[in-house]
C-alpha cells in the first residue's frame, strides 16, 4: 500500500504526519517481535551519593521482558512478577 492510499483512506492531508505515523507503526511492529532475545546478569550497586541504586542496563536494551533475583538461601534465581494495572501510592504519615 502506498502512502497516498493511506492518506486517502484516513483523510490525512499532511504528508509529514502520515510519514511519522507510518514510521511509528513500523517501529512498534518491530519492537514486538522477539527476534534478538538475550539474557544477562548484573550486580546492583549502591549509589555513592543520594538514595538511589545503580542499575547497569546494556546500551542496546529495547525492552525488558523479565527480571530475576538470586535467592542466596536456595542458590537459584526467582522471577519478580510484573505489576498489572495502576499503582496506588499512599503517603506514610506515621511518626
Amino acid at each position: 500500500m502506498k502512502l497516498q492510499e493511506i492518506m486517502e483512506r484516513t483523510g490525512l492531508k499532511e504528508t509529514g504526519l502520515a510519514v511519522a505515523w507510518c514510521k511509528d507503526a513500523i517501529n512498534l511492529m518491530q519492537s514486538q517481535i522477539d527476534e534478538n532475545l538475550s539474557s544477562w546478569t548484573s550486580n546492583i550497586t549502591k549509589a555513592t551519593t543520594g538514595t538511589g541504586n545503580i542499575y547497569p542496563f546494556p546500551a542496546n536494551l529495547i525492552r525488558l521482558r523479565m527480571v530475576s533475583v538470586l535467592d542466596t538461601n536456595e542458590d537459584k534465581y526467582k522471577k519478580i512478577r510484573r505489576i498489572a494495572g495502576d499503582i496506588t501510592l499512599v503517603e506514610d504519615v506515621s511518626p
